[in-house]
């Protein structure tokens, strides 16, 4: 595999009960609505890889970012309201990472590129806030609170004209993380 190539190895598996208990369902892909195999999960264990969970099906909702470990009730940690209903599998990037964030929508305003982890906008590029952004190269998670925290959405390579068409009305972005081979 070249330094720019993708690894694609994950797996996840799900339980239905606290601590790893009930029915389980293993995946090693993207699943876009899991409500077929389970009724609810709240446990779950992650051999390998990194996965992005919704709590609602076709990727979408609240997002949690979940590295190799155990989650024994996953609920009151990440503070999921629901159950998880999809998960989608971020391959490895191993290449160099790049981002351009915008301050309006529809890459307006004022731009800046990063190639590495800003725990801060306002503090590092004095911009109050990114509404759209182009990925050319890397998968990033992006926090609505700077030093990576609060909530948070998976940006995998392409343009975002508008967050808010993606279901994130009132979501200002503060502080963008790659997702690298330190997720494991």
């Amino acid at each position: 595999m070249s330094n720019t190539g993708m690894n694609m190895r994950g797996k996840i598996t799900f339980y239905e009960e606290k601590n790893f208990q009930g029915r389980s369902y293993e995946c090693m892909s993207d699943c876009s609505d899991m409500t077929s195999n389970l009724s609810r999960c709240q446990s779950c264990r992650v051999e390998s890889g990194c996965f992005m969970v919704y709590d609602r099906s076709n990727y979408m909702g609240n997002q949690c970012f979940m590295k190799r470990g155990e989650y024994s009730d996953y609920m009151s940690m990440m503070g999921m309201r629901d159950c998880i209903k999809s998960c989608r599998m971020i391959p490895m990037h191993r290449g160099q990472f790049r981002m351009k964030i915008y301050e309006r929508e529809n890459f307006g305003g004022q731009m800046n590129e990063l190639m590495d982890d800003c725990d801060n906008i306002q503090e590092r590029y004095r911009m109050s806030d990114c509404q759209s952004c182009n990925v050319m190269d890397g998968h990033w998670l992006m926090y609505d609170q700077p030093q990576f925290r609060g909530k948070m959405m998976y940006m995998r390579p392409g343009e975002y004209r508008n967050f808010r068409d993606m279901g994130m009305n009132n979501m200002r972005f503060m502080s963008m993380k790659r997702i690298n081979d330190s997720c494991n």
